[in-house]
């Protein structure tokens, strides 16, 4: 099976990869833009793993995800990029809006394709 990992190099998303990698057969594609949100460090362990390949991509970038599920022809998708600490909100709730609601409509559109 091949999942498609919206988010990987996050906190959640990086323990889903490591988790996916380590403990089934799964091959695992993660879709990253990797922001100020991004540890790609905690991706150490996985990084050289034949199961794995990192998108460095927005998803908000409807060419870039689907020339990426074109590519990998993924099985299914967890999605979790997300913007999400509290403060940045306040600060610039816009970019929110855009990666949250657009993002994930951009996302959803891609995977229907």
């Amino acid at each position: 099976m091949k999942i498609l990992v919206t988010g990987g190099a996050g906190f959640i998303g990086s323990a889903l990869v490591r988790f996916l990698i380590e403990e089934t057969d799964a091959v695992v594609v993660n879709v990253d833009a990797l922001t100020y949100a991004a540890a790609p460090g905690a991706l150490a362990a996985v990084e050289g793993d034949r199961r794995y390949r990192l998108e460095k991509a927005n998803i908000c970038d409807g060419s870039a995800l689907r020339r990426i599920f074109t590519a990998h022809a993924p099985d299914a998708v967890v999605h979790l990029a997300a913007e999400s600490h509290v403060d940045r909100s306040i600060d610039g709730p816009a970019a929110f809006v855009q990666t949250n609601v657009l993002g994930t409509c951009t996302l959803l559109e891609a995977a229907l394709e």
